[in-house]
């Protein structure tokens, strides 16, 4: 069963690192934990009872209490589907790479891939402009200068 755990906004953190030490101790029937990021104030807790969860927060700070009766996973799967995000990067825009070799380095954006969810960029301080193809997920835009593909 899931149940719906009232906490205090901005403290989910806290409260799932303590319910996962509980868990880890086996000290709690705890399965598992959601905290959405569009939920302020509340995360789901999947046990064997009610009862668990109420004596798995018991005395863990900013855990306000249990919602009456058990969410279905109907209403929660929404959280679990993947979504995505449309792709806000231009040519010559300036980023920062985030993992790999060059991390740390500046760059300017020279290609966009978006099928592929990829791009190449020069690097700004080096001394021979050379292409680098790196993925989305490894960049960080800094400044955003770039023309419309």
């Amino acid at each position: 069963m899931i149940y719906a755990v009232r906490i205090t906004a901005g403290r989910a953190n806290q409260v799932i690192d303590k319910l996962l030490a509980l868990a880890k101790r086996g000290r709690s029937n705890i399965y598992s934990i959601l905290a959405p990021a569009g939920v302020k104030g509340y995360i789901f807790v999947e046990a064997g009872s009610r009862e668990d969860v109420v004596s798995a927060i018991y005395g863990i700070s900013y855990a306000k209490g249990v919602i009456s009766g058990n969410v279905s996973m109907k209403e929660i799967e929404h959280f679990l589907e993947p979504t995505k995000t449309k792709i806000r990067i231009n040519k010559n825009d300036i980023v920062e790479l985030i993992s790999g070799p060059f991390k740390g380095e500046k760059a300017r954006v020279t290609r966009v891939n978006k099928l592929k969810e990829e791009i190449v960029v020069e690097l700004l301080e080096a001394a021979v402009p050379i292409p680098v193809t790196v993925t989305l997920d490894s960049i960080r835009i800094i400044e955003h200068k770039g023309d419309e593909n």
